[in-house]
């Protein structure tokens, strides 16, 4: 990164993840800084599930970083210049990656969120600039669109975050601190978190990871060892605002889904039960019913305890916000409910909250 760039920070404290301790909250992993930091080794990666399959971090790194990009993304400043940005505007660094030959750009949404300008640079050192193809806040993810020739995108393919387990090695590559194509590695350290995307809906199912991500890793890639991008790396939880080792990616799986809608109509509609939702001593206990929402058409009632969506068994309200996030308007779920003691099973059609 030229020294020429004059950043103005633009870190975006988004929210405290349930059960942190004081004082630490989860941070979007922009990069608007311009010094250079101590250079750290990356902690090793390790797995107690690692598949035979399994490639060294050198070996993903050799053929995934082609497919990881750099997004820079100008907005209006109105701090003037030297305090804000050359010619009243600001920037903000992230990442991104190639996500078919078409030339789709896979990122975080507060990435570009409030950008007049993006620019998306190639490991080849090609600059170009992006068309924004539609964005989902509650999600936190973004889509964009450069035109340049097929030799130039390197696709990276999905995993199925379903599988991650625990103890899973895995490998982030992406531009902290503007170090272009920095690689790290670690290990899974939860799954099923719960994080907050930008406009605080939450967003289920995150995969917590030790591995170093930092400012600017921000819509990076989550490899497993097998090379397959499992997640976006988007949020650290930190109390100095630096990686301290407790870092979440959105699933690949919602990734997928929210990507789909995005490049088929340029938004995103998200399912919708129709309950308002408590944890009780029980399980998950229906509060209220929204009027006309596909809960109260199936005859679901306030008091009503839910105890499995389909096969899955539901013992949180996390558990089940995940399984419908998982699903579009119009899928139907098979629920069944606990009601004065006896079983019911309703077949509820999703709504669309949004």
């Amino acid at each position: 990164m030229g020294t020429s760039r004059n950043r103005t920070a633009v870190a975006l404290c988004v929210a405290a993840l349930a059960g942190g301790g004081a004082g630490a909250g989860a941070v979007a992993l922009t990069h608007g800084g311009s010094h250079s930091p101590a250079a750290v080794a990356a902690p090793a990666a390790s797995s107690s599930n690692i598949a035979s399959t399994a490639l060294s971090v050198g070996q993903i790194a050799k053929q995934a970083t082609p497919g990881v990009v750099e997004v820079d993304a100008t907005s209006a400043q109105t701090t003037p210049y030297p305090y804000g940005g050359p010619n009243g505007s600001s920037s903000a660094e992230g990442t991104g990656f190639v996500y078919d030959t078409s030339g789709d750009i896979v990122t975080n949404e507060h990435v570009i969120d409030g950008s007049s300008s993006v620019t998306v640079k190639f490991p080849s050192g090609k600059q170009v600039k992006a068309t924004v193809v539609g964005k989902d806040t509650s999600t936190d993810i973004a889509v964009l669109h450069v035109d340049v020739p097929k030799s130039e995108l390197t696709v990276l393919s999905l995993g199925d975050s379903s599988k991650v387990s625990v103890g899973d090695g895995v490998v982030a590559i992406g531009n902290p601190f503007g170090l272009d194509h920095t690689v790290t590695s670690g290990i899974v350290s939860a799954t099923g978190r719960e994080i907050s995307a930008p406009d605080q809906t939450p967003i289920e199912g995150a995969i917590q990871t030790d591995a170093a991500i930092n400012h600017g890793n921000s819509g990076g890639p989550l490899f497993d060892l097998e090379g397959n991008v499992i997640g976006i790396t988007s949020q650290i939880q930190s109390e100095s605002g630096d990686s301290a080792g407790v870092g979440f990616a959105i699933p690949s799986n919602l990734v997928k889904s929210i990507v789909t809608q995005l490049l088929t109509s340029g938004k995103v509609q998200h399912a919708l039960l129709g309950v308002s939702i408590k944890d009780t001593t029980n399980g998950v206990t229906v509060a209220d019913v929204k009027s006309g929402s596909g809960a109260d058409a199936a005859g679901v009632k306030a008091g009503d305890v839910i105890t499995a969506v389909g096969s899955a068994k539901i013992t949180t309200s996390q558990q089940l916000r995940t399984i419908i996030a998982a699903h579009a308007p119009g899928d139907t779920l098979t629920v069944s409910l606990l009601r004065s003691g006896a079983t019911k099973t309703v077949t509820v059609t999703l709504g669309s909250r949004t």
